[in-house]
């Protein structure tokens, strides 16, 4: 076995060393058994090039000198499957399907990137756990993001052999009949979801329509041409808001049938742009369902109006040609109604904490014969630097309820709840870790995921990046660390000052002035280490920016609470002059992937702050 540890993203089911290295030759050749595979030769001859060696690519295998040789084999026996074998001075992929050969490849080229020209003779028998192993991103609360920014994420996931990707979506596709809803949000149009599907299905990835179509339609509500399909057009409370606060409404009427004459709508318009035949119809969390137009009518059937109207969106759904997908948040609260869903329905359970997805949840599942994804998150939203250890939990427990009960997928979310102050870097841990659970569980519950992220993401050949991503991911440890779904630092810079106050002897630990000084001392200590890090790509100063942004949110958000107890280190003057710089900074970073659509109703959640540093 060689001198050092391999590490790879993910870790491979199966790898044996066979003994000793070899040099790889200075002159060889890629073969192909078809032209089928011309890409994948092109990903790995991309790879040989940046370690030394220019080999051609040629189809067939009647050749002396090949070095790498590609073919699929109908003896590999789990689709995406591959054998990769090293030795003797040539490399052969054989993967199942071509979407195999391009795991295979993936493999080598972390191999070239680790060892170099000289590898160890070794051979890998790989699969994954799960046929589906995707990423959602939120693209509707305020951040959509350049076609750039999502061609360098694509390529990343795809190396880290993720087969989904979704966008969110409430508002920010083009729709053509609908301007006057995504006219500020600078939304995808068409023909760019037409160039990212094929530049997805390059890298064996489905992009999977998403379309949320019952609750999370204020976009569409607050205009008043889709007014009268709300449920509560007058607004509603929740019980975890400031009190007092009125939303605006947000869910449909599921009994209107303009409520489906609208969705049906999007639909035509939307599914045709896309080659995958799964759809995301959302579903989740219709706060006012059953508290306005529809209130006798759930008081008397209840889960029932939910299922009738699921089951017509699946009509629908199905009609078109494409499978639905839908979240399970309520489905999962009528247990009776589930063996009333259609077989082909797959539902989509999620849950964002360490021990989420629930267990219980999998088995229903399984119990009904039903497809089913599991879908943990990131945990970055409302964090801003995340949090590694719920994230690792969260992401290991949906892998392994999903393992247990027969899961088909595996959906990993990054969410933009509060504005999606956070930055992208920090979810590159969450993504991470999720591709290798959801690729082979036994075998990555134990990654070195900080040396994975210097090596696969960051790219970081001091090796601080990765280790520093994971420490500021866990300073939310060092106050209130079961405080759910998100941060409290960062919900307290979006909360009004007297209500930091009444809640400062309710969190498991206080914001005490002790707590409050440490926690600055350790974030201090933490991106301090910022500038050892020797970054070997491109999106370095990125990098850079983000995470010194995060970690100057979460210092000035201690420094306020300080503030709002009484310590006069600094003063409300000194505290606004400082967070005019941050948000400079914020709209700086956003620009830099993000279109500009939606960043002034994120920065307007600073607004808080400012007047509350004006009035001393």
């Amino acid at each position: 076995m060689p001198e050092k540890s391999l590490i790879l993203l993910p870790m491979p089911r199966q790898l044996n060393y066979l003994g000793g290295t070899f040099q790889l030759p200075t002159h060889a050749l890629i073969a192909i058994a078809s032209s089928e595979l011309l890409f994948e030769a092109q990903t790995a001859q991309k790879a040989l090039i940046a370690v030394g060696f220019n080999w051609p690519i040629v189809a067939g295998a009647h050749y002396e000198n090949i070095g790498l040789q590609l073919a699929i084999d109908d003896t590999v026996p789990i689709a995406e499957g591959y054998a990769l074998w090293a030795e003797n001075g040539r490399i052969v992929i054989h993967g199942a399907d071509a979407a195999g050969v391009y795991y295979g490849v993936c493999t080598l080229c972390q191999l070239l990137q680790f060892y170099g020209s000289e590898l160890p003779t070794l051979a890998i028998e790989d699969f994954p756990d799960f046929p589906a192993r995707g990423v959602m991103l939120d693209v509707s609360r305020d951040r959509v993001p350049t076609m750039e920014t999502l061609h360098a994420l694509i390529d990343k996931l795809a190396s880290w052999k993720v087969n989904q990707l979704q966008l969110y979506m409430e508002h920010t596709f083009a729709y053509q009949h609908h301007r006057e809803v995504w006219a500020e949000a600078s939304p995808f149009t068409g023909q760019e979801i037409l160039e990212l599907d094929a530049f997805c299905r390059r890298r064996h990835i489905q992009l999977v329509p998403n379309q949320n179509s019952l609750g999370h339609m204020e976009r569409w509500l607050k205009f008043p041409r889709y007014l009268g399909l709300a449920e509560k057009p007058e607004g509603f409370s929740v019980s975890w808001d400031l009190p007092g606060k009125i939303r605006p409404p947000s869910t449909l009427n599921p009994l209107d049938p303009g409520s489906l004459e609208l969705i049906y709508g999007l639909y035509d318009e939307l599914l045709p742009h896309f080659t995958s035949r799964l759809f995301n119809v959302g579903g989740d969390e219709p706060w006012e369902l059953g508290k306005g137009k529809s209130q006798a009518v759930v008081e008397a059937r209840g889960g029932q109006v939910y299922l009738e109207y699921l089951l017509k969106l699946y009509e629908k759904v199905t009609a078109s040609g494409h499978q639905m997908q839908f979240w399970g948040d309520i489905i999962v609260k009528y247990p009776d109604l589930v063996p009333e869903l259609p077989a082909d329905a797959i539902p989509m359970l999620w849950g964002y904490e360490a021990n989420n997805p629930a267990e219980s949840e999998c088995k229903l599942m399984a119990a009904a014969g039903l497809e089913f994804y599991v879908c943990p998150g990131t945990s970055t939203w409302n964090s801003l630097a995340g949090r590694t250890d719920n994230a690792m939990g969260n992401l290991r427990t949906a892998a392994t309820n999903g393992r247990n009960y027969g899961a088909m997928g595996y959906l990993n979310t990054e969410w933009g709840d509060g504005g999606h102050w956070q930055p992208l870097s920090p979810a590159y841990l969450g993504f991470a870790y999720g591709a290798a659970m959801s690729w082979c569980v036994v075998s990555n519950t134990n990654l070195d995921i900080a040396t994975a992220l210097d090596l696969y993401a960051f790219c970081d050949k001091a090796g601080v990046m990765g280790k520093l991503a994971y420490d500021l991911g866990n300073v939310y440890q060092l106050i209130d660390p079961r405080r759910h779904n998100g941060n409290t630092l960062v919900y307290s810079l979006q909360m009004p000052r007297q209500f930091i106050l009444a809640g400062l002897d309710k969190a498991d630990q206080p914001l005490t002035v002790e707590n409050l000084r440490n926690f600055i001392q350790q974030v201090d200590t933490i991106i301090g280490r910022l500038s050892q890090a020797q970054f070997e790509t491109n999106e370095s100063h990125l990098v850079s920016a983000e995470y010194q942004q995060a970690a100057n949110l979460l210092r000035h958000s201690a420094k306020r609470i300080l503030w709002v107890l009484g310590e006069r280190d600094q003063s409300p003057q000194a505290l606004a002059a400082e967070l005019g710089q941050l948000v400079e900074q914020q709209k700086t970073n956003w620009l830099a992937r993000y279109r500009i659509g939606g960043l002034s109703d994120s920065i307007r959640r600073f607004d808080l702050l400012f007047e509350e540093y004006q009035q001393g």
